[in-house]
């Protein structure tokens, strides 16, 4: 005869139940403060960045138009828009960076002049996210009017452009600014040539039209305009000779030189090397610039700038260095060790609220933890207090029974009430004990009434 034991009942997996709903309760509170101490931190630390950033460029179809928008790409990858703010250059998307108008912009260096160095370095309102690229000096000149100055219509000194018409850039650009002060550093008097101020296109034109004798830009080779002029016939481009003399005068210049060939190998194009005065780009960002868009950015830079160009070698950009304003960490981390672990194998929204989160989450735990220590008494409570409410009404009913305040018949049919109460009671198995001993009591009582009936 085989026999089976019923290991499992009904009964029994309502007392696990109850054991668990039991813990529950007594977590509730420490998950409740966890929570409300986790928001907290989210609300302060504000991991995620917003899905809208502001990008001044500058005028359109100029290498800065032609960058921001290949950072909007990237960006979009991300979920983030990035609206592209036009501009007439690097003065304006300067101002618009400290007016709070604008999150990032290109902007060049010596935009405010060399004399305002040590201001912007202090500057609170603005950071840097690193030097992206070096943008010559274009000094583009008509050969025709060369003539009047030199026999073979070539000019490389700008004392040569004394009574010329020269477009010096546009209002806004920083180009004006810089001209000037080439100018100052050659002893040029401010009327010694014909200033104009037109946006880049309009100016282009008249250049082309012949109203206009020398045109300047500041631009990274990517500019359409630029292209388009170095292949132009009848228009040279200006060899600062100097350009060494010019770097050490002005400190946010460096002189950099077009190899000859590098426009069109086949054909020569140019057909000498070309020395050039460059200024530095930076992206700058402003100082209420979410963090996280700031390592998005920076991200995007290396992938964007780190090529090799005319002007520099593969991954010399983007770096930290010639920065006029102070690098932002987040930046300067960035440029130093790459994207971080958690970065390359996760999204990046996931990454960035983990790494973003940890510190505070190391802090909560550092709370919580020893704070965790209330929770078995608290549990153990909870199950006990179920049982320790009926030992009151025992002890009731036993104070009762000796001052004879009630009847002993009376009291006998309470404590038969009381203990089938109890015996419905439920608690989990390993408080069984307590259980038993409590309906123990109860048959002490009961029996303190029967014996003398008994007799």
């Amino acid at each position: 005869m085989k026999i089976y034991l019923k290991t499992t009942s009904p009964k029994n997996v309502k007392l696990s139940l109850l054991s668990i709903r039991e813990l529950i309760f007594s977590i509730w509170p420490f998950i409740v403060i966890t929570l409300v101490l986790l928001i907290a931190a989210y609300w302060a630390l504000d991991p995620n960045p917003p899905k809208h950033v502001i990008l001044a460029t500058g005028p359109e179809q100029s290498a800065y138009d032609n960058f921001g928008k290949r950072y909007a790409q990237a960006l979009a990858q991300q979920g983030i828009k990035v609206e592209l703010r036009v501009s007439q250059g690097s003065s304006e998307n300067l101002q618009l960076l400290r007016d709070g108008k604008v999150d990032l912009g290109f902007v060049q260096s010596g935009s405010d002049g060399v004399d305002a160095y040590q201001t912007q370095q202090s500057d609170e309102r603005v950071m840097s996210l690193g030097s992206l690229f070096v943008e010559p000096v274009w000094l583009f000149y008509r050969a025709d009017a060369a003539k009047k100055i030199s026999k073979d219509a070539t000019l490389s000194s700008l004392t040569q452009l004394k009574g010329l018409k020269v477009n010096v850039g546009t209002v806004g650009s920083g180009v004006p600014n810089l001209m000037n002060k080439l100018f100052e550093l050659n002893q040029m008097e401010p009327d010694s040539i014909q200033k104009f101020q037109l946006e880049q296109t309009p100016s282009t034109m008249a250049f082309l039209a012949g109203e206009v004798d020398v045109l300047v830009f500041a631009s990274a080779p990517e500019s359409q305009l630029v292209q388009m002029l170095l292949l132009t016939p009848g228009v040279k481009l200006m060899s600062f000779d100097q350009s060494e003399a010019y770097a050490r005068r002005l400190p946010y210049l460096t002189p950099v030189q077009l190899p000859h060939g590098i426009l069109d190998l086949s054909k020569n194009l140019p057909e000498q090397d070309v020395r050039l005065i460059a200024s530095t780009t930076a992206l700058l960002s402003s100082s209420s610039t979410h963090p996280a868009l700031i390592q998005l950015f920076s991200q995007a830079s290396q992938t964007i700038h780190g090529a090799a160009g005319w002007f520099n070698e593969a991954r010399e950009y983007p770096n930290a260095k010639r920065s006029e304003f102070t690098m932002s960490k987040e930046a300067l981390r960035n440029l130093q060790v790459g994207a971080s672990f958690l970065q390359r194998y996760l999204p990046f929204w996931m990454a960035n609220l983990i790494e973003r989160m940890g510190l505070a989450l190391g802090v909560i735990a550092a709370i919580m933890l020893p704070a965790s220590r209330i929770i078995p008494p608290l549990y153990i409570f909870r199950i006990r207090s179920r049982i320790f409410k009926w030992y009151g009404q025992l002890r009731t009913l036993e104070s009762q029974l000796i001052t004879g305040e009630l009847s002993p018949e009376f009291i006998l049919k309470r404590l038969t009430d009381l203990d089938e109460k109890v015996m419905d009671l439920s608690v989990p198995l390993s408080y069984t004990d307590e259980l038993y001993a409590l309906r123990n009591n109860i048959s002490l009582v009961k029996n303190k009434i029967l014996e003398p009936l008994k007799k």
